[in-house]
């Protein structure tokens, strides 16, 4: 697993060599096609489809085949890997069968892994318990209770759960409508009443207004720096009342790159926290496509707070995301052809 920041590494990729282990011939072989079946929102395939990708994944004899959801799945292809990000259990049901049936295919990834983040509320549960001993800082969770439907009422149950004002209010579903990424900033109790349930209540953790974007693909871990909100003073809690929506603070357009900042802000998280974390996330979500939106607790160097997951990210935002992403197809096949080989020797040998 290596980590790579936004601008300081060069992807590195691994091409299959092509040997084969009882093909006494194939010093000639050529390199297989790569089929790739997606099936993904207009909007994803826009942002994720580029040009740029397509023609290097060419060059690579890699192809991108889109999936006909109106047809049966086990119909189409042959694929070597199914790329998707759908909503629904009809969809979840689909890849569910299909995979039972083509077992030789990669799914990227298992629906029931990704309907664990797609709920706030079983999103970050058991982070706190993470085995990251030794590696360069700590891992935390913010605060947080979720409301399912009354929020006139929250307030107790805020005081209750022993969550401090302000709170970030966010919607429990992810379901990937602009409506399930608006965030709040509530000061009071009172406020709550305007918010809309069911929903998710964290405590704000000041992070000195820059957030960490750790974007994950397979074994590859690239970080990017993101503004954020800016720190809440107590004289601000004290005299400030009212819920605020607050922008999309995670967006490319938001990139902290060229802004001249405190180090002790700026500095990316360590490496080898980082590899820990993904590793420990890899291994309880079953996941290989996913970021994690992080924040470094303001005046600490090594405190920092998970505050969300991803599914399948905006990776047009990631640098060279193209090449990372033709490395890790080619990695797939790869392993595919290893581990085929390796099936064939240990068959003859018995």
């Amino acid at each position: 697993m290596r980590v790579e920041e936004e601008d300081s590494m060069v992807p590195q990729g691994s091409e299959a060599d092509g040997e084969m282990v009882l093909d006494t011939a194939s010093s000639q072989h050529q390199e297989e096609k790569l089929v790739i079946g997606y099936a993904l929102t207009s909007k994803k395939k826009q942002s994720f489809l580029q040009p740029k990708l397509e023609v290097l994944a060419r060059k690579k004899g890699i192809s991108f085949v889109s999936i006909d959801q109106d047809k049966p799945l086990s119909e189409q292809g042959p694929f070597d890997v199914v790329l998707h990000k759908l909503l629904g259990n009809e969809w979840h049901d689909v890849i569910q069968d299909y995979q039972k049936t083509h077992p030789d295919v990669t799914v990227l990834d298992p629906p029931g892994a990704i309907q664990r983040i797609y709920n706030r509320q079983s999103m970050l549960q058991g982070l706190a318990d993470l085995n990251l001993a030794e590696c360069d800082g700590m891992i935390c969770v913010p605060k947080q209770m979720v409301v399912l439907q009354d929020t006139t009422s929250s307030g107790n149950e805020v005081a209750k759960a022993g969550l401090k004002f302000p709170l970030v209010a966010k919607p429990l579903l992810v379901d990937g409508t602009a409506k399930s990424h608006q965030l709040f900033l509530a000061y009071d109790c009172l406020s709550l009443a305007e918010l809309e349930p069911p929903l998710v209540l964290q405590e704000f953790v000041n992070h000195g207004g820059v957030l960490f974007k750790v974007f994950v693909v397979g074994d590859v871990i690239r970080v990017v720096r993101r503004f954020s909100l800016p720190n809440v003073s107590n004289v601000e809690k004290e005299k400030v009342a009212g819920v605020f929506q607050f922008p999309r603070v995670s967006s490319a357009a938001a990139s902290v790159d060229k802004t001249d900042l405190d180090p002790r802000v700026a500095e990316l998280p360590p490496k080898p926290l980082l590899k820990g974390l993904v590793r420990e996330l890899r291994s309880r979500l079953g996941l290989r496509l996913f970021n994690i939106d992080m924040i470094r607790e303001h005046g600490s160097q090594d405190v920092f707070y998970v505050i969300d997951i991803n599914y399948f990210p905006g990776y047009g935002k990631m640098p060279d995301y193209e090449q990372v992403f033709i490395d890790f197809f080619l990695g797939l096949a790869q392993a595919k052809h290893e581990k085929k080989g390796l099936c064939v020797k240990s068959g003859i040998e018995k």
